[in-house]
């Protein structure tokens, strides 16, 4: 396995998980998201509001029921435009809970 250095001017970015690890959370203690309608998501075959969470919130189980682990939610809300059916809740978190980001 070679230890070589990055040639000069490259930059190497942190992964997609560790720079997820710097974003501070404060849990409002209930969901922000949910689905309208979980009958709904059993018979979408799309998955989109799964496919385009860049933290993975949103998974489906094995009888296509959603499962939402909302305390990663970066609240970019890409969930609700990506599902064909409408059928995503989102709502910002009360008042000082849920991301806070810093500049940089």
């Amino acid at each position: 396995m070679s230890t070589k250095s990055p040639s000069p001017g490259i930059v190497q970015n942190a992964s997609l998980e560790d720079r997820l690890y710097t974003v501070k959370y404060e849990d409002p203690g209930e969901s922000h998201l949910d689905v309208e309608n979980p009958g709904i998501c059993t018979t979408c075959h799309e998955d989109a509001c799964v496919d385009v969470c860049p933290a993975k919130v949103w998974r489906k189980d094995a009888d296509g029921t959603p499962t939402i682990a909302y305390e990663n939610c970066l609240e970019c809300g890409s969930c609700r435009f990506a599902c064909p059916n409408e059928n995503v809740i989102w709502t910002y978190p009360e008042r000082g809970a849920g991301v806070t980001y810093k500049k940089g």
